[in-house]
């Protein structure tokens, strides 16, 4: 799918072809696979305070940091686990960020487990409808389930990372409207 001549939604960095890669092959694309969508999230809650680029750029150091978001084996992770990935130079190296991680994989799981997968859960709130909007960093709907995640214990789950999540797997598409992938209509 390389286009280089196609019109981009305006975030895009035309320079980094992981961040074109990334918009033209994977955001926005509804995403119902619970290992993808447990990835996605845990790279979300990474970019908190940070630009999405640079966590991308980073993306396979936190696979090889995170085997490869094995969800049992990040919910299995402990103390030296927490000091493993905080000498690691190739992933963000914050505390904070790096146990709630772990917090937030035995959340997701306990959620799959209830639910019948992640997946189940997430596109329940939109009864598995894909809603269309642009230029918002929130709504009504990450406020929701921002809400609903830290109930159940998540951390780094505010409204903002939320949307950035729902627009990342798909629920919502905010594709621009000068993109070639922008779709006005309804699924």
């Amino acid at each position: 799918m390389d286009q280089p001549n196609v019109c981009r939604c305006g975030w895009c960095n035309l320079t980094n072809q992981a961040y074109i890669d990334y918009h033209d092959r994977e955001w926005g694309i509804p995403t119902r696979d619970d290992h993808a969508l447990f990835e996605l999230l845990l790279l979300e809650n990474f970019q908190a305070g940070l630009s999405w680029e640079c966590v991308l750029n980073k993306r396979e150091s936190f696979r090889q940091a995170f085997d490869r978001f094995d969800l049992d084996r990040v919910c299995g992770y402990g103390e030296a686990d927490v000091q493993r990935l905080l000498s690691n130079p190739g992933i963000i190296r914050n505390q904070l960020k790096i146990r709630a991680a772990i917090t937030n994989a035995r959340v997701f799981r306990a959620i799959g487990l209830e639910y019948g997968s992640f997946s189940s859960y997430i596109w329940h709130f939109t009864k598995g409808r894909i809603l269309y909007e642009t230029g918002k960093s929130s709504s009504g709907l990450s406020d929701q389930v921002s809400g609903e995640l830290r109930k159940r214990g998540m951390k780094f789950v505010g409204t903002t990372i939320v949307y950035s999540y729902l627009q990342a797997i798909g629920v919502i598409n905010s594709h621009e409207e000068r993109c070639f992938l922008y779709r006005s209509g309804r699924q």
